[in-house]
């Protein structure tokens, strides 16, 4: 257990930044998670990350082990769309995180691998083996697998140089006018909101999205969505800066309804075989959560 005293000068601090300052050996994440799991007691009672010091509570900390260095293998469900000796191509579902990170360290589709398939690339590092591309959290789709080290620098010099064909399905919010359209303004970090990607400022890493409309409904619109690059939640960003955010996403200011996931899925990838140079293409069926919330439109 470790004490602590707020003093006079920590009086309007968050508390989860304080304990940054104060325990520095311990990332940021890792705190939050441990004042989240009620780990951390400010005059005996738990407190939300958010909470703002008066500057004189005790506050007591109870650290949880670490995680461990190296992915570990979990029996988990594991759907397989294609399969050779150098990749593996799986229909991640939505809710599943790709790799472990902050506060998350099992149930992930890495864990899941490792089960299957024992042996994965070790290019990404012991916490991310076989990963070239990932997802986002509540995305569902195609994601792709490297086997060997050979293939993972194969596909990932793909993925770079914008090779690979992305192809995503989304609903968003509101009716697009136009039947086909490319937006290219750079994406960055929300400056304000570290947690969101904003692609309102000049400057940013250059992003690449066409659309075009697959079905208009009242107040929706179904869209395929192409990317030539790969940023951080660049469709959402991208829609959203259009006026028309993806369907769940509240994070870039979609109403709430009644997904609990985005209504964006990753449809179809086309790559070249590492060995042959063959084009592959692989598609993930759209999941039925999804395809009930287009019948009820």
């Amino acid at each position: 257990m470790i004490h602590l005293e707020a003093l006079a000068g920590d009086s309007g601090k968050r508390l989860d930044l304080y304990l940054h300052e104060r325990l520095p050996e311990y990332s940021r994440a890792r705190l939050q998670e441990w004042i989240k799991a009620g780990r951390v007691l400010v005059d005996d009672a738990p407190q939300k990350r958010s909470y703002l010091l008066h500057g004189c509570e005790a506050i007591d900390v109870e650290p949880a082990e670490l995680p461990p260095l190296h992915a570990e293998a979990e029996d988990l469900p594991l759907e397989i769309l294609y399969e050779d000796p150098d990749v593996i191509a799986v229909h991640k579902p939505a809710g599943m995180v790709v790799h472990s990170g902050a506060g998350r360290h099992s149930g992930t589709l890495v864990n899941a691998l490792l089960h299957r398939f024992r042996k994965l690339s070790t290019v990404g590092g012991a916490l991310r083996p076989g990963i070239v591309h990932r997802l986002d959290r509540l995305t569902s789709g195609v994601i792709l697998v490297a086997r060997t080290d050979k293939s993972h620098r194969h596909l990932a010099e793909q993925f770079s140089s914008r090779k690979v064909e992305k192809i995503y399905v989304a609903l968003v919010h509101g009716r697009v006018k136009t039947d086909r359209g490319k937006i290219t303004t750079p994406i960055t970090r929300d400056p304000v909101r570290r947690v969101r990607m904003t692609a309102r400022l000049s400057s940013g890493r250059s992003a690449i999205t066409e659309y075009k409309v697959l079905r208009r409904f009242d107040k929706f619109t179904l869209l395929e969505v192409r990317i030539g690059t790969g940023r951080t939640h660049q469709i959402r960003v991208h829609l959203a800066s259009i006026g028309h955010p993806v369907a769940g996403d509240k994070l870039y200011g979609a109403p709430a309804n009644a997904l609990d996931r985005y209504f964006l899925h990753a449809q179809r990838i086309t790559f070249a075989s590492p060995t042959t140079g063959d084009r592959i293409t692989v598609e993930a069926p759209l999941p039925a959560e999804l395809q009930q919330y287009l019948d009820n439109l």
